[in-house]
């Protein structure tokens, strides 16, 4: 089984849209039976596969979202029989992901989702607790499961113990970034903020490379961002062959829990297939 984490320090890189997609074509396409983790208090990707009707439905029923991997206190819930009465943490073997129809997915394929939750920002996590190994933790019960094959985890677009929570348990990291000076500068800090995490913990965690979003080939923007990547020491291969174009038809058809591969999208259905084949070469290599 095998673990990557999309990251990056800056909002609106269209990171979530790469992460659903991404696990989408996964399982459609290559017939991988992948878990998708949304990390994110804003649970952006979250909302790209389910609407706001389903999940507080889900919720009502009982069931377990990022809050409950993270969340190892015990509850107390007041009874107008028995008063106050404690209920323990959910153990994280008892953490059961949400089943996400796949359209027509190739033999084998499948996804699930472990549902962000905006309750996150009431936990404290503080470091020496443990909390930010426990994705790490549950991933591995996952994999003695056998029912998984990629891992794909969405981050916060911010340095929190989130993110150090999802880098920490992944084998590997993507970069999605704008073709925009802001945005290449900060992948420079990214990297710096992950080698510190990698030293910390002592786990190497590489990078599988850096995709490029929400572009135009028309802006200059583009082509400095292209050779800024490819001639950088630090960079150069790195950089994806395909990158997510920018089309407002893919952010209005999010909203309404419309993947890429099923929107009437060409372009961007064509860039996603080709981004996600790319990665798998990369991670098997």
């Amino acid at each position: 089984m095998r673990t990557f984490s999309l990251v990056n320090m800056k909002g609106g890189v269209g990171k979530s849209t790469l992460a659903v997609n991404i696990a989408d074509v996964l399982a459609r396409r290559h017939g991988k039976r992948v878990l998708l983790i949304d990390t994110d208090p804003q649970f952006n990707a979250t909302q790209m596969l389910i609407s706001g009707e389903a999940y507080v439905q889900r919720l009502d029923a009982g069931a377990n979202t990022i809050l409950d991997i993270f969340d190892d206190q015990p509850k107390i819930r007041m009874s107008a029989i028995a008063g106050p009465q404690v209920v323990p943490a959910v153990a994280l073997a008892q953490v059961l992901p949400w089943d996400i129809e796949v359209p027509g997915a190739i033999a084998g394929g499948s996804l699930k989702l472990i549902a962000g939750d905006l309750e996150l920002y009431r936990l404290e996590m503080n470091h020496g607790t443990g909390r930010e190994q426990r994705l790490r933790r549950f991933i591995e019960v996952c994999e003695d499961r056998g029912d998984i094959d990629i891992v794909v985890i969405d981050t916060p677009p911010t340095p929190s113990t989130w993110m150090t929570a999802a880098l920490f348990a992944s084998d590997g990291y993507l970069i999605p970034v704008r073709p925009e000076p802001i945005s290449r500068t900060g992948v420079d800090l990214l990297k710096g903020v992950v080698d510190r995490i990698s030293g910390n913990f002592g786990r190497q965690i590489s990078c599988l490379g850096v995709v490029l979003t929400i572009t135009d080939e028309h802006y200059n923007v583009f082509g400095q961002a292209v050779q800024f990547f490819d001639n950088n020491a630090v960079w150069a291969g790195k950089r994806f062959t395909r990158h997510l174009p920018r089309r407002t038809a893919v952010a209005e058809d999010q909203g309404e829990q419309i993947r890429i591969l099923d929107s009437d999208q060409p372009e961007a259905k064509t860039a996603v297939v080709g981004i996600t084949a790319e990665l798998l070469q990369r991670i098997e290599a």
